[in-house]
């Protein structure tokens, strides 16, 4: 047995850690590698948000804020208008809303009240302002 445990390997872990925002000197660096691109933020720099029922909701209220057009998407920076993908996200709040019915807290359901609430009000208000426009 002592030769099968010498046959083992050895693992190094080279992710940066959370206020160690320096890279590793030259000689830990491996042969052959260069200069890289910078790394997308992650969440060392960015922390996500704890998630929650609360955050669950606020992330498909955003959804349901882009596709209706009144926030940029966040891919492109542009504010893009899609009904269907709207109405979508805002029928799948209304199942999540029937769903958890009784099982919220007084907080949650407030919340998912008012967003339900104010995304079908401005699903509509769009509705009827796209129905206006001469085409």
């Amino acid at each position: 047995m002592a030769e099968d445990e010498k046959k083992g390997f050895t693992i190094k872990d080279r992710r940066i850690k959370p206020g160690e925002d320096e890279p590793k000197p030259a000689s830990q660096t491996p042969e052959g590698a260069g200069p890289k691109e910078p790394a997308a933020p992650g969440p060392e720099k960015f922390p996500l948000p704890e998630m929650n029922f609360a955050t669950f909701i606020i992330s498909l209220n955003t959804s349901a804020l882009i596709h209706l057009g009144l926030l940029p998407d966040p891919g492109s920076g542009r504010l893009e208008h899609n009904p269907e993908l709207a109405k979508q996200t805002i029928d799948l709040l209304g199942i999540l809303e029937e769903k958890t019915r009784g099982n919220l807290t007084p907080e949650e359901q407030d919340l998912f009240n008012n967003v339900l609430y104010e995304l079908r009000i401005k699903y509509v208000e769009l509705g009827k302002q796209t129905k206006e426009e001469p085409k």
